[in-house]
């Protein structure tokens, strides 16, 4: 470890950065969409276009990654993002209680504050996976990428609890009195944990060179150039498009199909949830083993995420039996380990994403991890999409709605097999050169 590099203590302050900027997120995209529905009896359209635009302009992404590398430090885009998202999470949630007298003005308003997220969100969490992937040597990369998600999925669980059992009974006050109270402490946790985080700009890993700065459209082009980083991005989008296809279908499903209650059926999320916790520590534990015990030979990222879209396809397979059996399969089960597989997938993901973001053109991370989260933010922006509107094509087309669900849960499994497919693409170069600047173009690819 050279003296630059980053410890465990600092992979969990950023760890609580994340998870703090998650509290954020998890409020404004699931709890604030309850209330417009449940409380203020809007249509459902209504919060699914705020969150879907939320999404949108995160494709914006690689030019906020381009302006934090073109600058020494990573910590004041992080901040400046943070300070946009809860800004946009409170215009939000006045906007919200704005909406039952001045329907128009507040969805405006509230258009305004998801544009708000979103653009403070993709800032603060691109510079924060750069400045992560920068700083841990390279076979810490898995484990700091497992710490760094268990905390952002423990600020997401934390936070909807706590608002659920906050807003009961629902009122105005009581919405806006925590949404400050959250957005004031993700603000004083990140500034406490950023605190004399990065050394100095004079740090060899921060400087940059004139002929490394370039104008956004070239620094772009440049990166698109290289082989790696269009094999992983298309890598990324395919998979995420798989991962959040089932999303909106999943209730519909179980209602359906299984006769489930919707208490019965709002329960599913949290058990996939937990099965996603157990994939990705069954990751760590097994990156440790190859790690520690059988010095690598057992996989390499590549392959881990080669094994995580198997898996998924595997258990997605599960789910379309079950749409033809119903009640005799034993769904619960089913999406646990589609959960596992998807978790287990999205660990071996990052830290491949880590790997992947310092090859190629020096002073171009940020561009990279922003091109990658502007994949998989568009991927979740239409994978819900896709998911409604093929079982709506498929119920239309035939009669039975299990055979129907059956048939999105098999195309979101073959898209997992052409993910899979696409990630044995990327070959990696077993050592190489730090800062190549000529990109990756030599690399062999199978």
């Amino acid at each position: 470890m050279n003296a630059y590099s980053f410890g465990w203590s600092h992979i969990v302050r950023l760890g609580m950065v994340q998870a703090a900027l998650a509290a954020v997120i998890v409020l404004m995209t699931s709890t604030l969409n309850r209330i417009m529905v449940v409380e203020l009896t809007l249509p459902a359209i209504v919060p699914g276009i705020l969150v879907a635009l939320h999404y949108l302009v995160q494709v914006s992404r690689p030019r906020l990654g381009h302006g934090s590398d073109q600058g020494a430090r990573r910590t004041p885009w992080i901040i400046g993002g943070m300070t946009m998202l809860t800004a946009g999470a409170l215009c939000a949630t006045l906007a919200t209680l704005w909406m039952s007298n001045f329907p128009v003005w507040g969805v405006l308003l509230s258009g305004a504050g998801f544009v708000m997220i979103g653009l403070g969100g993709g800032a603060a969490g691109t510079s924060l996976l750069v400045l992560l992937a920068r700083r841990v040597e390279a076979e810490q990369r898995v484990a700091a990428a497992i710490v760094v998600w268990l905390m952002m999925i423990a600020g997401f669980a934390f936070t909807s609890r706590i608002a659920d059992s906050l807003l009961a009974p629902y009122s105005p006050t009581r919405l806006m009195a925590m949404t400050v109270a959250v957005c004031t402490l993700a603000l004083i946790i990140t500034l406490l944990s950023l605190f004399r985080l990065e050394t100095d700009p004079g740090d060899p890993v921060d400087q940059i060179e004139d002929s490394q700065i370039a104008t956004f459209s070239t620094a772009l082009s440049e990166v698109w150039q290289e082989s790696l980083t269009r094999h992983f991005t298309l890598f990324i989008f395919i998979s995420m498009l798989a991962y959040s296809a089932q999303d909106l279908i999943l209730e519909p499903f179980a209602a359906n199909v299984f006769g489930f209650t919707p208490d019965e059926s709002a329960n599913l999320a949290g058990v996939q949830h937990g099965g996603v916790l157990v994939g990705m520590l069954l990751l760590a534990v097994g990156a440790l083993f190859a790690n520690k015990f059988a010095k690598g030979r057992i996989g390499s990222l590549r392959m881990w995420c080669f094994g995580g879209c198997l898996a998924s396809a595997f258990m997605l397979t599960g789910l379309v039996l079950g749409a033809h059996m119903g009640s005799p399969w034993p769904l619960k089960t089913n999406l646990f380990l589609v959960g596992a597989a998807n978790g287990a997938l999205s660990i071996a993901a990052i830290g491949l994403m880590m790997r992947l973001v310092t090859e190629g053109r020096s002073a171009r991370e940020g561009v990279r991890m922003g091109l990658w989260g502007a994949a998989q933010a568009i991927a979740f922006g239409f994978g819900g999409l896709l998911g409604v509107a093929a079982s709506e094509l498929a119920h239309w087309l035939i009669p039975s709605s299990g055979f129907a669900y059956g048939i999105v849960f098999a195309l979101e499994a073959v898209l997992f097999v052409i993910a899979a497919l696409r990630v044995l693409r990327i070959v990696i170069p077993a050592q190489p050169p730090a800062h190549n600047t000529q990109g990756l173009e030599q690399a062999s690819f199978l």
